[in-house]
């Protein structure tokens, strides 16, 4: 397994200075919330913006993950909807994968409460009509080499897709490579999916890990996530891409030193 870190743990537009020490804490990856990198319409950054980020993150010695954290200030961005949201959503996305490839990345994490919520729909209706968004969305960007995941939430926090079965079955459902698993840890235990059954199931689709904590809190310290048992059952299975710690900015004075404690357990029960 490789290691990368989101910058959302970082100081917004003014963390370039931070790399080394991420490489050296023995992260390989940086994956992106654009929004902490480009100030203003930070989803429409200009060519020469774009590879100067590139440039300075390869230059710490690190590779571009991918991006998360798509919807940020963006809720009027919904799968669900009538049909001028839903296609002003699939052209953000576009917009995003064409991003995240020009970045070097590959993974686009499809968190957001508003940009999956069901409502009155069922869970069946819902699914069927996320297909239906997906596949249109899939087929845009094949040409990109980039692929999206959607990510589980807690109940608390969303009403749809609060396990990796259940995202896995939307992507079954749509059958391309531009849709893949991820695994969020700290849903992942709410959803009491840690289990070897679970891994072995998604094995096949699974290409991203979040390593988190409830409330994106320092790696360990809330004691409802068993990252040793999960660093365990990704071993078990195999699994050889990405873990990338997402935590929010512990301390603005020195948000290295909460990073550096969550790298620790990272290395303990993922390495």
């Amino acid at each position: 397994m490789k290691f990368a870190v989101s910058n959302i743990g970082l100081r917004a537009y003014d963390h370039l200075d931070d790399l080394t020490a991420i490489r050296a804490m023995g992260f390989e990856g940086l994956e992106v919330a654009l929004s902490r990198v480009f100030p203003g319409d930070w989803n429409f950054p200009n060519g020469a913006e774009v590879e100067a980020y590139r440039r300075d993150i390869e230059a710490a010695g690190l590779s571009i993950v991918g991006l998360h954290s798509l919807f940020w200030e963006r809720p009027e961005y919904t799968c669900f909807g009538d049909a001028d949201i839903v296609a002003q959503t699939t052209d953000f996305l576009v917009q995003l994968s064409a991003v995240c490839r020009d970045l070097g990345g590959k993974t686009l994490i499809y968190g957001s409460r508003t940009a999956r919520t069901r409502g009155e729909r069922s869970t069946e209706d819902a699914n069927a009509e996320a297909a239906v968004f997906f596949r249109a969305l899939c087929k845009r960007v094949e040409g990109h080499g980039t692929c999206f995941c959607i990510e589980p939430l807690e109940t608390e926090v969303a009403d749809y897709v609060h396990s990796v079965l259940e995202s896995q079955e939307v992507v079954k459902a749509v059958n391309h490579p531009a849709l893949r698993v991820q695994i969020d840890a700290k849903a992942m235990a709410l959803a009491n999916e840690v289990r070897r059954e679970i891994f072995e199931a998604v094995q096949g689709d699974l290409v991203h890990v979040h390593a988190n904590e409830p409330g994106f809190d320092i790696l360990g310290t809330s004691g409802k996530v068993d990252h040793a048992q999960i660093g365990r059952l990704l071993k078990d299975i195999g699994y050889d891409g990405y873990v990338s710690i997402e935590q929010r900015m512990i301390d603005e004075a020195n948000p290295l030193a909460g990073i550096r404690q969550s790298a620790k357990i990272l290395k303990e029960c993922y390495a």
